[in-house]
């Protein structure tokens, strides 16, 4: 059960040096009253390094997922984001330092077609005309869009039509391409394979590997462990708020991970 100290991250810009962790999390605490949803937790992710978050249910992983994402606010420890100390106070603060939360709902408009999502609420418009009024750069919004997606190589049936009409793995693969499109640096997916077949299972773990390539840093929480195994390089175990075990998952065994999440043993390591 090795534990992770110091790995150069796959597509880390200064090959065999060690980079600035792209995320580093230290001593992050979460009260809710009296329950104590995060002990201390910390976590590294490196650009070009996908993390995979593990624990049972009520663990801590969505609470810190939301926690850098600005939905909920730390009641302590530090959060420094490309060697910065930095304070997430909302969502907006998030998207602004380059976070983006995939969660299990994509808040995708199911009525609208594919450029509408990625776009949504950054529309490009021309210049103002008839005062104020301002037409869509409808043009420029679909090149862009179809950069983007071609170059995650998600396939789909076509950027007009509806996103109702896609399957679930290419509702995933707009989710993701849009916090692509908008600049993020670290993109955090929660459950992004729950619920989907194989086929779409498998177009998802080849855009978090894409993402990888392209130099991302990815948080994955994923209760399953073939998934993790595939697309993580490093899995942060947490229980009870806390952590518990860090492993580099190239040298781990899948039950090394359960017997850390169901409390087999308990092994401090650093994140």
């Amino acid at each position: 059960m090795p534990a992770v100290t110091d790995r150069t991250p796959v597509g880390s810009p200064e090959g065999a040096g060690r980079a600035t962790p792209l995320l580093k999390l230290a001593g992050i605490e979460k009260r809710f009253g009296p329950v104590h949803a995060l002990g201390g937790v910390d976590l590294t992710v490196n650009r070009g390094e996908v993390v995979a978050l593990a624990g049972d249910n009520g663990a801590g992983k969505s609470t810190l997922v939301k926690t850098i994402a600005g939905v909920h606010q730390p009641d302590g420890g530090s959060i420094v984001m490309n060697g910065k100390t930095v304070k997430i106070s909302s969502p907006s603060d998030a998207t602004r330092i380059g976070v983006a939360t995939v969660y299990q709902d994509l808040a995708l408009c199911e009525n609208l077609d594919v450029v509408a999502n990625l776009y949504l609420g950054k529309e490009v418009a021309q210049a103002p005309f008839a005062g104020r009024l301002k037409r869509l750069s409808d043009a420029a919004m679909e090149l862009e869009a179809e950069r983007v997606l071609r170059g995650l190589a998600v396939r789909l049936p076509g950027l007009h039509v509806p996103v109702a009409s896609l399957s679930g793995g290419q509702r995933q693969s707009i989710a993701v391409a849009r916090a692509v499109l908008w600049g993020s640096e670290l993109v955090m997916l929660d459950e992004p394979t729950a619920a989907l077949g194989v086929a779409q299972t498998r177009m998802v773990l080849d855009l978090i590997h894409t993402l990888r390539e392209r130099g991302l840093g990815v948080i994955l929480i994923s209760h399953n462990l073939v998934d993790i195994f595939e697309v993580s390089d490093r899995i942060t175990v947490l229980r009870q708020g806390r952590n518990v075990a860090t492993f580099e998952t190239a040298s781990t065994q899948p039950d090394d991970v359960v017997s850390a999440i169901t409390g087999g043993h308990t092994l401090r390591r650093p994140a």
